[in-house]
């Protein structure tokens, strides 16, 4: 008869009720993590990034946007950074995140210098825990809330382009789409909307929403939900041979500014993709676009209330990870 054992048995069940369970692991982290490790380790972060943020504006949508990419493929564990080798594809050069800024990479990196320059501090941060921190920096230093971050995270131990297939929101994506996917990762409908918001500050190429300007359909080749005097300012910064390497803000308003007017767009018809106006033409969604478009203080407790959710996803602990001494390469 064949022996049993136990304790690989017990692992193996703790092991699925995490994956099951992905919240659980929220109880690992906690805000004042590095207190007695590396003290001043959100003071260094928060420095860097304001540097970072004065030589260019790009820095707060390229990190908030490479934290999302992160945490929505494999979770939060810095796997997007990671270089590709001669023998692994890594997440990076996925073709959804070909577009991710070179700023994003650059601040954690950046920050992950400047806290190994403290000999207490070497190779004692992660770098999932530092982009956490440094997106929160880049939200508040734009003019949007500032929040305690939990922290704790482990680096993750790979990074595959195929491992993104089919994680991340694209910008056709109908509410059930975005709802799906959001709930994938533990997050609801308000916290759906909510991160969509980030879009306030965001940037996108001209492909990735040109065919609602020109090729929406045989009848309609605009798309009728295009508030009809947004489409010629939309055409003249995106012509049709316009280069592939254009991007435009996606907030035509405040586009340097974190702030509610993504939802005062919205019911004006000037989201840029079909994912964002969705939110305002679906009748089931509306009413919270509705709401945080005249309340700035209730949309900012609900972003940070969906970006801590976040962070928990898919967390990275004990042998399931690891603080690598170079972001960009597995260890």
């Amino acid at each position: 008869m064949a022996r049993f054992n136990f304790s690989v048995i017990l692992i193996l069940s703790f092991s699925l009720y995490l994956f099951l369970y992905p919240s659980t692991v929220s109880a690992e982290l906690k805000r004042n993590y590095y207190a007695d490790i590396c003290p001043d380790v959100e003071s260094i972060v928060r420095k860097t990034v304001e540097k970072k943020f004065k030589e260019t504006f790009v820095t707060v949508p390229a990190t908030l946007r490479l934290f999302f990419h992160d945490c929505f493929v494999e979770g939060c564990d810095a796997s997007v950074i990671v270089q590709s080798t001669g023998s692994n594809k890594a997440e990076k050069d996925h073709p959804d995140n070909l577009s991710l800024a070179g700023d994003g990479f650059d601040t954690v990196i950046r920050a992950k210098q400047a806290i190994d320059e403290v000999s207490s501090c070497k190779n004692k941060v992660s770098c999932a825990d530092i982009l956490a921190m440094a997106t929160r920096d880049v939200v508040a230093l734009s003019g949007g809330p500032s929040y305690a971050v939990e922290l704790g995270r482990l680096d993750g131990l790979s990074s595959t382009a195929s491992s993104v297939d089919g994680k991340l929101p694209q910008p056709t994506f109908n509410l059930r789409q975005l709802n799906s996917m959001f709930a994938a990762n533990g997050l609801d409908q308000s916290d759906m909307i909510a991160l969509s918001a980030a879009h306030t500050v965001g940037f996108a190429h001209c492909a990735k929403f040109s065919d609602r300007i020109y090729n929406y359909s045989r009848k309609n080749p605009v798309d009728p939900t295009i508030n009809k005097t947004y489409v010629p300012e939309l055409k003249q910064l995106c012509p049709q041979d316009v280069d592939p390497r254009i991007a435009i803000n996606m907030d035509p308003n405040t586009p340097n500014t974190f702030d509610n007017v993504y939802f005062k767009n919205l019911q004006q018809h000037k989201g840029l993709f079909t994912s964002d106006q969705v939110l305002y033409t679906d009748t089931r969604s509306r009413p919270t676009v509705n709401a945080w478009a005249s309340d700035s203080d209730s949309f900012n407790k609900a972003f940070i209330a969906a970006m801590t959710k976040m962070g928990r996803v898919g967390v990275k602990l004990g042998n399931n990870g690891n603080i690598r001494h170079d972001c960009s390469v597995l260890n």
